[in-house]
């Protein structure tokens, strides 16, 4: 009995303290209906068709993915740019005769806008191109049953008349950061996807305007 009776007074006497004290604050809610920020990136395998080489095996392999204020830009933009990436390009054209050209690339730059992404890799290995260069790819995710597109800085576009080599032929300029054409060609094998995040604002200059020239 005295076990007993010690046991009850100490449940009343607990009891008596959470009433005091009032209700447990409510855990903080999780985070409720706060999506995590997504990450702009592109990924995917494709062969293409391109008009200038419809019966060549022409691939590309793009993992890109954005990592803002990454590659700082002196003296304009130290903390770099909101468009910073990082990933691989790899580039595969064999033709008819079975040569094979290819080239891997460094991903600097990805831009979205809804389905669509470009970016730009700089040539870390290659047979064909010349290693530092800049190359622009152009990806679009297909809709409603539409193929995937995709474009490339070079072939058909990025082409300077006003500059020549010593033969005579214009000299393909450098693609810029994140630039390249429209997606010009089908994708007949594969694909991609793309996740479409906003561009943030850097925060190195908050007011500054664009700047031309």
């Amino acid at each position: 009995m005295r076990n007993a009776a010690i046991g009850t007074t100490a449940a009343v006497a607990v009891l008596a303290g959470l009433v005091a004290a009032g209700p447990a604050p409510a855990a903080p809610a999780a985070s409720a209906g706060k999506k995590p920020a997504k990450t702009a990136s592109v990924h995917g395998e494709a062969r293409i068709s391109y008009i200038e080489s419809i019966d060549d095996d022409i691939r590309f392999t793009i993992h890109a993915e954005q990592t803002p204020f990454t590659r700082p830009v002196f003296p304009n933009a130290p903390e770099g740019l909101s468009t910073d990436a990082r990933g691989s390009l790899r580039i595969s054209h064999t033709r008819q005769g079975g040569d094979t050209g290819w080239a891997e690339a460094k991903v600097d730059c990805l831009v979205t806008s809804g389905r669509t992404a470009t970016l730009t890799a700089v040539v870390t290995k290659s047979n064909v191109e010349e290693i530092g260069a800049r190359l622009g790819i152009s990806v679009q995710q297909g809709g409603k049953g539409e193929p995937d597109r995709l474009g490339f800085s070079w072939g058909v576009v990025n082409v300077d008349p006003e500059h020549v080599d010593e033969n005579g032929r214009p000299v393909r300029p450098q693609a810029g950061t994140c630039m390249a054409p429209a997606p010009f060609t089908t994708v007949i094998k594969g694909g991609f996807k793309v996740v479409h995040a906003e561009i943030t604002k850097s925060p190195a200059q908050p007011g500054a305007a664009i700047r031309r020239g």
